[in-house]
């Protein structure tokens, strides 16, 4: 019997393990036991279950493992450069292991959805021009009165029947599980478009959208923090109200104008050219309208507003009630 068969007995004989079983087991070292269960994660015959110190295995569900199918060039590239799984568990996979894992928890043919799923981001990708998502449509169909000079989204957060795009889950990531290592790997993505953006509008202030929930880590704060933006950054507040509302609980438009309109301040005098007003997502897009309607009643820009979401819906007015 092998190495991989006499872990994989093992597991199956007692359910999460940790490494330290398997090292007394086989009399090997920890980088020999490790290489044979990433390989056997990697086949998906296993899971892993926590994270160091707690790392524990199980074997995976046959119905749920993954299966073995051959992919063309091009599409293996668009799954491996765009798909993003994450477990209920809270396994993450990317790429083609990602994929299968998913098409193996949802009991869907490997083979014949990744053709689907290249054809549908091919369909989602019509929409993006040098990186970048124009937001305006969306806009111009849900508002009567937009402030805003130009929108732009990094990308969608979700595309239909696949869900969430891989960046529509780093944010997710990043702003519930309050990771530092998952915010640091989200501003490594974003860093480069925003900059290119700065300098395509020639931009000499910026703003970031305050968060409505409380958190002890805030994304929001932490990618002003992060992405060291040159230029002034405005002084935008939250009111402090008795009763704490956030914008992804208001199902109505109209409250969400509103809420944004009465709780959002610009605190700054100093007119600007051109101001860049950076938000983590945009379901309906109130809130930066609002903001940016707020900015020309005080005359504080003189040029062109110009609005960044990293993730935005692909709907007019919709609501993305995780983020």
């Amino acid at each position: 019997m092998n190495t991989s068969q006499k872990i994989l007995e093992y597991i199956a004989q007692n359910p999460q393990t940790s490494p330290k079983d398997l090292y007394n087991l086989l009399n090997i070292g920890p980088r020999a036991v490790f290489k044979q269960l990433k390989v056997l994660c990697e086949k998906g015959l296993i899971q892993k279950l926590g994270r160091p110190p707690k790392v524990f295995y199980t074997l995976t569900d046959p119905k749920e493992q993954p299966q073995i199918f051959l992919l063309d060039e091009q599409t293996r590239d668009v799954i491996e450069k765009n798909f993003y799984y994450v477990s209920p568990l809270g396994q993450q996979e990317t790429g083609v292991n990602g994929f299968r894992a998913w098409c193996a928890k949802q009991n869907l043919d490997a083979a014949k959805t990744a053709k689907e799923y290249a054809l549908t981001m091919a369909q989602y990708g019509q929409y993006q021009k040098e990186g970048l998502i124009d937001g305006m449509p969306k806009m111009r169909s849900t508002f009567k009165e937009i402030a805003l000079d130009r929108l732009f989204y990094l990308d969608f957060y979700a595309i239909e029947r696949f869900g969430k795009t891989r960046l529509g889950q780093l944010v997710l990531l990043a702003k519930s599980s309050q990771n530092k290592k998952q915010i640091a790997a989200l501003v490594e993505i974003i860093d480069h478009p925003i900059k290119t953006i700065i300098s395509q509008f020639d931009i000499d202030a910026a703003g970031f959208i305050p968060p409505t929930v409380k958190r002890e880590v805030q994304l929001i704060n932490e990618l002003k923090k992060r992405l060291h933006i040159r230029q002034r950054l405005l002084s935008i507040v939250k009111a402090k109200t008795d009763v704490l509302i956030a914008q992804k609980t208001l199902n109505k438009l109209q409250d969400r104008i509103d809420n944004a309109k009465q709780t959002l301040i610009v605190e700054d005098k100093t007119p600007f050219n051109n101001i860049l007003l950076i938000d983590d997502a945009v379901g309906s897009g109130a809130t930066l309208n609002e903001t940016a309607a707020q900015i020309k009643r005080k005359n504080l820009c003189r040029g062109q507003i110009v609005g960044l979401a990293i993730v935005g819906s692909f709907k007019g007015f919709d609501v993305i009630s995780e983020v």
